[in-house]
């Protein structure tokens, strides 16, 4: 899956999303719409890790909901 195909089907995965980090609200996952680097900086946000981490933990998601 890459992020066209997410970003097309983000509300059906912004439930995944939510598992993933709960500390994501509604609020965010509203605001991210499937784009990448709006996910990578609310991870960054709620987290208080870096941006190399947040994209880390975002690709490594992105994989896992691959399949």
């Amino acid at each position: 899956m890459n992020w066209d195909q997410i970003e097309g089907n983000w509300k059906q995965l912004r439930g995944k999303a939510q598992q993933q980090w709960g500390h994501l609200t509604n609020d965010d996952l509203d605001v991210v719409e499937g784009r990448r680097d709006q996910l990578v900086g609310k991870v960054q946000e709620r987290y208080g890790v870096a941006k190399e981490e947040a994209e880390r933990q975002v690709d490594d998601w992105m994989k896992s909901i691959s399949g």
